[in-house]
């Protein structure tokens, strides 16, 4: 039995592949280590074979993607002056891949697939969370988190964060009939209850405003263009000096003390002042990446002996710019800001400047989050994890491929130019 293409590779005829294939990235960037490599392998499997179903489909505009694949190529190249080659190289490998599946994933999928996909990849997510239902001490302040099948609380608070976020965005923008909104239900019901208990001040901080944004953005449907770029500049400019002010006015404390904590008990202050420090020493190109958190290396050693890191992985410095700075140097730290934004400022200016559409919203949510979380989380850098994907995924929908115009037959161009009152060869042809 012969498949036909549309149903793997048209994003509007394969809203059941495509959401499969998205579910399972979900799971994969969520679980693969806790079931090894089989949940990576299928990640690949899903996308990748797609390329060769219709490879005229994703090499066409490649050009598009200049800014990330410089990125990728770049994160590659730093093999030559890492601190650690053989970790650089294995890791650079498997984040280029990752940008690879982001890209034929958005070739081929639509928004509104990819979030039926994310809806149905979280839920199972969390069910299997819910049903692990583990707990873990903070020994920096000495509260019990729910962290279920994750190995901290902040990962299952970000996968529970989209739970809410798409569940949103699908029954304000995507949904179809009134059957799509009780399947949502469910979802949203138990991202809340998960978010809530995992206390992860920056998901529950981020998630409100993140939906007060997409609502505003929602609601500039009834004015015309001229009227949204009004507001885009005002708000832009507005959010600029919010920004400034709240930094200088301590904005992070206060977020957090409306969560019982405080910014230098969670030890991210401390981590940004030894990242920053750690940044001095290779600054232009950084030691390589992923090259830092090696173990034997003695910073390190010194900052997991610090925190409490007994298996000695999976640690950052809670700042993607400062993370990208140690590892990357000041090349890779500007370069990852410009594919920021870049996506984000893509997206915005669409709904602002251009036709108002519902796929670029929610991309920018997306966006918006990604942009909060990355001044206090590392979910971009990182091969196989599910803020990376999105980013990219963003990114590539920037580029909006030109409808093929089907070819007429000879017999159908002189039908045509008869009803026109044409007679002999077509204007303009010899």
């Amino acid at each position: 039995m012969k498949i036909p293409k549309s149903l793997l590779v048209d994003p509007e005829r394969n809203s059941v592949y495509g959401s499969f294939a998205v579910a399972v990235s979900v799971w994969a960037f969520s679980y693969s280590v806790i079931f090894g490599q089989v949940l990576i392998l299928a990640y690949y499997a899903v996308w990748l074979p797609l390329i060769m179903v219709d490879y005229r489909r994703f090499l066409r505009h490649l050009s598009s993607a200049w800014l990330p694949l410089s990125f990728a190529a770049y994160v590659c190249f730093s093999v030559f002056w890492s601190d650690a080659p053989g970790i650089t190289a294995r890791t650079a490998v498997q984040y280029f891949s990752h940008i690879a599946c982001a890209y034929v994933a958005a070739r081929a999928v639509s928004v509104r697939t990819l979030t039926i996909g994310a809806l149905v990849g979280i839920f199972v997510v969390l069910l299997y969370s819910l049903k692990v239902g583990a707990y873990s001490e903070d020994v920096l302040d000495g509260t019990y988190n729910f962290v279920g099948a994750f190995a901290s609380k902040n990962q299952i608070g970000f996968v529970a964060s989209l739970g809410i976020y798409f569940s949103v965005v699908f029954i304000a923008f995507l949904r179809h009939g009134r059957l799509s909104l009780f399947l949502t239900v469910p979802v949203v019901l138990l991202s809340a209850y998960l978010l809530v208990i995992s206390h992860s001040a920056t998901s529950m901080a981020s998630t409100p405003a993140v939906l007060a944004l997409v609502m505003l953005l929602a609601m500039s449907k009834v004015l015309s263009r001229r009227y949204r770029r009004v507001i885009f500049l005002v708000g832009t400019g507005m959010l600029v000096v919010a920004i400034l002010v709240a930094l200088n006015l301590g904005l992070m404390d206060f977020v957090l003390g409306l969560f019982g904590k405080d910014s230098t008990l969670t030890g991210r202050t401390y981590l940004w002042e030894q990242g920053w420090n750690a940044a001095q020493r290779a600054p232009m190109l950084g030691v390589g990446y992923a090259a830092y958190w090696v173990q034997g290396f003695a910073e390190a050693e010194r900052l997991w002996n610090e925190f409490y890191i007994t298996t000695r992985t999976g640690f950052h410095f809670h700042n993607t710019y400062i993370e990208a700075l140690v590892e990357l140097g000041f090349v890779g730290a500007t370069l990852v800001s410009l594919v920021i934004l870049r996506t984000l400022y893509g997206h915005v200016s669409a709904v602002a400047f251009g036709t108002w559409r519902a796929d670029s919203v929610v991309l920018a949510g997306v966006m918006v989050l990604l942009l909060i979380r990355s001044f206090v989380e590392v979910e971009i850098l990182n091969p196989y994890i599910m803020g990376s994907f999105l980013m990219y995924f963003s990114f590539f929908k920037l580029a909006r491929l030109p409808v093929a115009r089907p070819r007429l037959s000879a017999a159908r161009i002189e039908e045509a130019n008869a009803a026109r009152g044409w007679s002999g060869p077509e204007p303009g042809t010899d």
